[in-house]
């Protein structure tokens, strides 16, 4: 298995950047998630992070080396995300749960698999033309569903997300045939929310990914100016069996061999701009790795 991939995340005119992201892989499978802590509510980093950091320690438990059933692992780990950001909340005493959309992207036997809450998206492009793309939980993307036009209705409210008091609402899709030079694209809503879908789709087909995705952020940051959302985004290339070689390739991996930004990206994806003291700092990263232990023990 070989694919190529690249990651940017950048703090727009928010006081914090509250986005996480990351992957996981064995030589058989991979995982690729992104996750956009709500404003609003207390502690959304922690909240993303909390989600991410949840479904790759189950990644790294299950896939050896490969999934037994990518969607009802995905299912299970959003699950299992949205009741630990409930107990989080209820063993700090929290007024209010830390929340935090989600979206995440097997990839497996040539098949992708990928499940979403709330209105962080997926793209899908094969040879130019978009393939699918997930259709956001919000109330705007509902009245466009239904054919309806309503100018009143705020596109960032959402009517579901990972932390809320019900039960969060999951879209699912796969199996899908993946071909060589397909790409997905993972993203928060800073960057949908400024750029059209048709910018998104020729940037992506038409330009490598260590050019189009960099180029994609900054233009969805300028387009946003002074109060622009925080732009994060994590796209791959499927390169199948017989991959590039810029592309990362886990063919020589070990059976058991596993490998992951996500853990080691906590203190690389702290925006060094935020006013968090040291102890701020060291406190929040505790409570992270306190998270990953008791996931790991429940096995």
């Amino acid at each position: 298995m070989k694919f190529g991939v690249f990651q940017v995340s950048r703090k727009g005119g928010r006081e914090k950047n509250e986005d996480r992201m990351g992957y996981c892989y064995t030589r058989d499978s991979a995982l690729f998630a992104l996750a956009d802590g709500m404003g609003g509510h207390p502690e959304g980093e922690m909240a993303a992070q909390i989600a991410l950091q949840v479904l790759a320690a189950r990644f790294q438990e299950q896939a050896q080396p490969r999934l037994d059933d990518p969607l009802v692992f995905l299912r299970d780990g959003v699950a299992a995300a949205h009741q630990q950001l409930l107990s989080y909340a209820e063993e700090r005493k929290l007024g209010d749960t830390p929340r935090t959309t989600i979206v995440a992207c097997v990839t497996q036997s040539g098949q992708a698999y990928w499940a979403h809450c709330g209105d962080s998206r997926l793209y899908w492009v094969r040879a130019g033309e978009l393939l699918a793309r997930t259709r956001d939980h919000s109330y705007s993307e509902l009245q466009e569903a239904l054919g309806r036009h309503m100018e009143r209705v705020n596109r960032n409210v959402l009517f579901t997300c990972l932390g809320s008091p019900g039960r969060p609402m999951v879209d699912q899709q796969g199996p899908l045939p993946l071909a060589a030079g397909d790409r997905l694209l993972l993203c928060s809503d800073g960057l949908w929310g400024q750029l059209a879908d048709q910018e998104i789709v020729h940037q992506l087909a038409t330009r490598e990914l260590h050019d189009a995705v960099p180029d994609l952020v900054e233009s969805a940051l300028r387009h946003g100016g002074a109060k622009c959302d925080n732009v994060t985004v994590l796209a791959l290339e499927w390169e199948g069996e017989e991959g590039v070689v810029e592309a990362v390739s886990t063919r020589s991996s070990g059976e058991s061999a596993y490998a992951t930004t996500i853990q080691a990206a906590v203190l690389d994806q702290w925006d060094r701009r935020t006013e968090l003291s040291e102890d701020e700092m060291n406190r929040q990263v505790d409570e992270i790795n306190a998270t990953i232990r008791r996931v790991q023990n429940r096995g």
